[in-house]
């Protein structure tokens, strides 16, 4: 049988060693030092694991360890526990007797009313799987099991302290950027939605009272004028520039943004101020830029200049309008900009329909640019420029509520203004290269309109269709981006590209799926809309608006990815890249649209001219697209936002087909009037977002199934 220890084996009683087992040293000396043992030694002085990562010698804890969120400590810096059980500190007061006699308080109502185990309802939290998971290995301080023992001795002989109320359950934090940014879109797309509604519906008061002819033409240049000139000197540069200034400015200064704010809106009321004044001189020449047709029609002339000139003030207040509200988005409030427009609308609508209680309808009166009465004119140009008035007026109770009190400011010079116009410089060239080609497409329209001899075939039913198709692009697109951009611009000036991309591409892919099915739409239902419409102007006049529509309707896709990838550059402050993108769609469209009217017989000019719309576009997209892309260091989430685009086209293709199909064969069965055109509105829209949606569930596209859990989370079904 083998010894324990092979040392002691053949050692005697006197100590000597047995030839074959280890040396035993001499004993030692009574006076000397006594010799280390060398068989002594701490059993944890050698951890060859003391080093290391205390995490990684649990393998269920390596597995579930998430590096990426909670970095390990470096080796070597783990610090020691301390005591686990301690006596607490002291109370200030006593301990309440009467607390522990409290009535619990009433359970909520509602499916949450009896839970398991007793638990409260106010602070039972549920956890997820992926929660576990993800806090699995994470250190969790314990609480002590053994303080209650100290609870009756602490705060002996001191009053007792009146009894605090519980603090109420913090809220969840789930989804605070996206929810915020649903929120705020939701805001901005409802206030837009009634906008443009009404908008719509003082466009088709328009039509009414005035025709699709040369009367409606010549009103619809001169308030299409103030517009343009105001997005032409100031209104470029406000849209887009001095929200990323704004928000600097709050994140910088020590007011919060307040003097800058001052500083702008005083130095815009000036300049808006003096261009009223000098557009108001130059009215006869104006009206000549926009349409040498109406300038040599002495009739069409004189009603024009005198429209402009009721007009033209409404500049000033724009520019105020669009001032406030970016002071508000900048602080957070996107509505009242949105919300506001709906008063101009409500005003001109009764103005409108005042004219129309008096001299009747278009149709009725057959009135023109010879035999409108200067009473009449006189009604519309007030009716218009009180509309803006109102408007503007409206702004100045949600900017005292967010604590903003305008005190007009003059100090202009050194406080950040200049770099705000040096950069405002290239949009207000933007603009204008923009612009130029509108002027070209109005100057064509009229024309047009004039050869072709037929209502509905110029600039008025150009502008309608346009209308029209807008308002996806003006209620969807514009919503998300105007809550985006203050959050792009801070991850821009925080120079974090990977934010910029994630916005925009969220962006993109949010607004594509009702930007895709309505462009569909507009394609295979456009000749119904406008009949339903604008049947009051007179049927064919009617069906040439559904044609310019139907033209108009797959440009929608391009144009709205345009104005999301524009507002990148915009967020770094880089106006010169849209200015040299917006030449080359301007002078696309001014060529396309040159070569429709030249080409196509004058009832279809106006047609090809919404085409080529669209079509330049599409050119403008692939260049944004590629210089933006290399901006954000060559990566744009291309391949996702394209798999989305396209996805969402191969859902809505048949759809169109189907439903266009069944509302071309009720116009034929029924016929062109409200009720025929009302029933193929229905039917053939029903059948194909029918269409769409099977589709696109059918292909698992997650932005429609996102969209549709939210709106069944918000139906509470």
């Amino acid at each position: 049988m083998n010894a324990p220890y092979d040392g002691d084996r053949g050692q005697g009683a006197g100590g000597a060693a047995s030839p074959g087992g280890p040396p035993v040293p001499p004993p030692p000396d009574q006076n000397g030092p006594v010799p280390p043992d060398p068989y002594l030694q701490h059993a944890y002085q050698d951890d060859p694991y003391r080093a290391q990562d205390l995490t990684a010698q649990d393998p269920v804890g390596e597995a579930l360890y998430d590096r990426a969120a909670h970095p390990p400590p470096p080796p070597g810096t783990y610090q020691e526990p301390g005591a686990l059980y301690q006596q607490p500190p002291p109370a200030p007061y006593a301990p309440d007797p009467r607390i522990w006699a409290q009535t619990p308080p009433p359970e909520p109502a509602g499916p949450s009313r009896h839970l398991p185990y007793g638990d409260r309802p106010a602070t039972t939290q549920f956890v997820g799987v992926d929660d576990l998971v993800t806090r699995a290995a994470d250190d969790r301080q314990e609480p002590d099991a053994f303080a209650h023992l100290f609870r009756d001795q602490e705060g002996a002989g001191k009053p007792p302290a009146p009894p605090q109320p519980e603090p109420a359950p913090a809220p969840a934090k789930g989804g605070g950027k996206v929810s915020g940014l649903l929120r705020s879109s939701a805001v901005m797309a409802a206030g837009t939605l009634v906008s443009r509604l009404t908008g719509f519906v003082r466009s088709l008061v328009i039509t009414a009272a005035l025709g699709a002819a040369m009367l409606g033409d010549s009103f619809t240049i001169a308030y299409t004028l103030p517009t343009m000139i105001y997005i032409l000197t100031v209104g470029g540069g406000l849209n887009s520039v001095f929200v990323p200034q704004l928000v600097r400015a709050m994140k910088d200064d020590e007011d919060g943004g307040e003097a800058f704010a001052n500083r702008l809106l005083t130095l815009v009321m000036v300049a808006l101020g003096l261009i009223v004044v000098a557009a108001v001189l130059v009215a006869p020449v104006l009206i000549t830029l926009m349409s040498s047709t109406i300038a040599d029609d002495v009739a069409a002339n004189s009603v024009a200049v005198t429209f402009a000139r009721y007009c033209l003030p409404t500049i000033f207040f724009m520019g105020v309008h669009v001032v406030m509200g970016q002071i508000l988005n900048a602080r957070g409030k996107f509505g009242a900009m949105m919300w506001t427009p709906v008063l101009n609308n409500i005003v001109m609508i009764i103005t409108f329909g005042l004219f129309i209680w008096v001299y009747g309808t278009s149709a009725e009166s057959e009135m023109g640019v010879d035999t409108i009465p200067p009473e009449g004119v006189r009604l519309l140009g007030i009716g218009t420029l009180l509309g803006l008035v109102v408007q503007s007026l409206a702004m100045i109770p949600y900017l005292r509520e967010t604590g903003f009190r305008f005190r007009p400011r003059f100090d202009w010079k050194g406080h950040g203004l200049g770099k705000t116009v040096k950069l405002a410089k290239w949009t207000v060239l933007f603009v204008l290269a923009n612009q130029a080609g509108v002027l070209v497409v109005t100057q064509l329209a009229t024309a047009a309109g004039k050869l072709s001899g037929q209502d509905g075939t110029g600039f008025l039913a150009y502008s309608n269709a346009q209308l029209i198709w807008g308002m996806p692009q003006a209620i969807i697109t514009v919503s998300v981006m105007a809550a985006l951009l203050p959050r792009i611009s801070r991850a821009a000036h925080d120079n974090d590209p990977g934010a910029v991309r994630d916005d925009i591409s969220q962006g993109l892919r949010n607004s594509a799926v009702a930007i895709v099915p309505v462009a569909f739409t507009f394609l295979a239902l456009g000749l119904p809309m406008c009949t339903l419409l604008y049947a009051s102007s007179g049927a064919e006049a009617a069906r040439s608006m559904g044609f310019i529509l139907m033209a108009f309707a797959l440009g929608l896709i391009p144009y709205s990815v345009q104005y999301v990838v524009l507002r990148g550059f915009y967020a770094y402050e880089d106006t010169r890249t849209p200015f040299y993108n917006t030449v080359i769609v301007a002078a696309v469209n001014a060529a396309a649209s040159a070569l429709c009217y030249v080409v196509l017989p004058a009832r279809w000019a106006v047609v090809g001219m919404a085409f080529s719309y669209g079509l330049a576009y599409a050119v403008g997209v692939g260049v944004a697209w590629r210089r933006l892309s290399n901006r954000l260091g060559g990566d744009l989430d291309g391949a996702h936002i394209v798999r989305t685009y396209a996805r969402l086209c191969m859902a809505a293709l048949p759809a169109a087909l189907v439903g266009g199909a069944a509302g071309f064969g009720i116009l034929e069965l029924v016929g062109t009037g409200a009720l025929g055109s009302l029933v193929a509105l229905i039917c053939g829209g029903a059948l194909l977002l029918g269409i769409f949606f099977v589709a696109a569930k059918k292909m698992r596209i997650e932005e429609v199934n996102g969209l549709v859990g939210m709106v069944r989370g918000r139906l509470g079904r």
